[in-house]
């Protein structure tokens, strides 16, 4: 079994924003800098909220048919609580174009009773207004009117959503720039390195508001040491 982090480490996380998350990432050189995080067609629907992060519960939708392989919403459920909290619903849509939404004030409730905090699907949601009164996340590729023929016709395999493969049980974070994964393997580094990444940044933007700016001084200042981990 995967180690899982404890609140406060999580907690740790959620202090950066997505993209000192990214940066953050980038020491460890465990992956290009062009892969980890979903592309711009996922868009943060509620971006004065505060980032969640949570661990994949995932699943395939469709709304396009009534026909079709369909799951019973308990057997969904119980998939949900496999996982450890918080957690993340991320959902591929297989419509294309999509139809219908599967998230709506509905299952925004059910789903934050099942200690979820949001969902990722390249699918639509609708309801928004009740939604975001109820702090619960939304990432999609759309917003809909209705709900279709929308069901599950699957659950519990890896999906690719926004361009990002993400598996049961990934260490999934997002807030209004976008969704990034973390690697399970630094998760608890990250925070540190996103401080060291930071500090660095911060002498620059410093510099640059300065009274004593100068082309040579930025110079000076823009080729310093860049952070590297481990830190020295």
């Amino acid at each position: 079994m995967p180690e899982y982090l404890k609140q406060d480490e999580l907690d740790a996380l959620l202090a950066w924003p997505t993209p000192a998350i990214s940066n953050a990432v980038e020491l460890f050189n465990i992956r290009k800098h062009n892969e980890g995080f979903m592309l711009p067609q996922i868009q943060c629907r509620f971006p004065q909220m505060k980032p969640m992060i949570g661990y994949a519960v995932t699943g395939m939708i469709s709304a396009a048919s009534p026909e079709g392989p369909r799951v019973s919403p308990l057997d969904w459920w119980n998939e949900v609580r496999k996982y450890p909290k918080p957690r993340v619903v991320v959902l591929h849509d297989i419509d294309n174009p999509v139809v219908g939404s599967f998230w709506g004030e509905v299952n925004a409730n059910i789903h934050r009773a099942l200690a979820c905090v949001g969902t990722v699907t390249d699918g639509s949601v609708r309801d928004l207004d009740e939604v975001q009164d109820l702090g619960f996340h939304f990432f999609s590729s759309c917003v809909t009117v209705s709900h279709a023929y929308v069901h599950m016709i699957d659950f519990g395999m890896p999906v690719k959503v926004g361009g990002l493969a993400v598996k049961p049980g990934d260490l999934i974070m997002g807030d209004k720039h976008g969704i990034i994964s973390i690697p399970p393997e630094i998760a608890k580094d990250v925070p540190t390195a996103a401080q060291m990444v930071e500090d660095w940044e911060r002498r620059i933007i410093n510099f640059c508001k300065s009274d004593e700016f100068s082309l040579d001084g930025l110079k000076e200042h823009y080729m310093s040491p860049r952070p590297a981990w481990p830190p020295k």
